[in-house]
């Protein structure tokens, strides 16, 4: 079986409370996109083991020994969901330590494979430790994060095109995290704002990642590359998705996309891009 395992963007992040489990709540918009990694996955007959593999440009930062497939193998066993063992090569084609969510979305589309139903609360918040606290987001094409244990699909989804650049900066989601000295305050999101794309982009355009200033202070690359694709024609925002390295500029269409994507690559020709819309 091959299955796809998509990116996510977040449109707009704040952080609102540090928890005593040294998590952080956030809000969050976001919306899958079409990079993705491929999974070829098989059951093994006769063996007591996983055998897993990464391969592909970015499998190189990978550790075979413990990362988020294996974090939730493990689990599915020690619950009992799961009894065989399975043979899975990834091919890494999403930036790792982009932001892109990439590990989280690969272990989230094993498990929607081999489990076939939505999981319950406790089975969540145990797979959410170790895996990580994006892990619900995966379970819906474009939403919204009310806090750390709560995620809320859209119906009314738009077509939203993209260009993301990521500079090669390995961002540590802990290392971010841990600099988190402002909070901000929690808001409600109004659900007219949802509904036209004019309002849904007029609606992130005002809103912000409370994470992207600390990367900022850190690497300057990151804030030159938002005001670069800010200023590229067709360009509604920019912003650093996740905890960083990756930015992106939100585009009217992939035409204009493509014509930041030739400029941007002529100056920065070492980084890694890509053009991208939502699923």
């Amino acid at each position: 079986m091959v299955l796809k395992s998509y990116a996510k963007i977040n449109l707009f992040l704040s952080v609102n409370q540090k928890l005593s489990n040294g998590f952080h709540n956030i809000q969050s918009i976001f919306c899958l996109i079409n990079l993705s990694d491929k999974i070829f996955i098989k059951k093994i007959r006769d063996k007591k083991s996983d055998k897993l593999l990464f391969k592909g440009p970015f499998s190189k930062n990978i550790k075979n020994s413990s990362n988020t497939v294996l974090e939730l193998l493990k689990i599915l066993r020690q619950k009992k969901l799961i009894s065989s063992f399975y043979s899975i090569k990834i091919l890494k084609r999403v930036p790792v330590f982009s932001g892109l969510g990439g590990g989280t979305s690969n272990a989230a589309t094993i498990f929607k494979y081999l489990i076939k139903k939505k999981p319950d609360k406790k089975i969540l918040n145990s797979i959410t430790k170790k895996v990580g606290t994006d892990f619900r987001l995966f379970f819906h094409k474009q939403g919204y994060i009310k806090d750390i244990k709560t995620v809320k699909g859209f119906k009314k989804k738009h077509q939203l095109y993209f260009l993301i650049v990521f500079p090669k900066i390995k961002s540590s989601t802990k290392e971010v995290y841990s600099k988190v000295r402002k909070l901000s305050a929690k808001t409600k999101l109004i659900e007219k704002n949802i509904k036209s794309k004019k309002a849904f982009i007029k609606m992130i355009t005002d809103t912000k990642n409370d994470l992207q200033l600390i990367v900022e202070r850190k690497y300057s690359i990151i804030k030159k590359l938002c005001s670069i694709l800010i200023e590229q024609k067709g360009c509604y925002l920019s912003k650093m998705t996740g905890s960083g390295s990756a930015c992106f500029g939100l585009f009217t269409d992939k035409k204009s996309s493509k014509s930041a994507l030739i400029l941007l690559r002529k100056k920065y020709p070492k980084f890694w891009f890509s053009i991208a819309k939502t699923i």
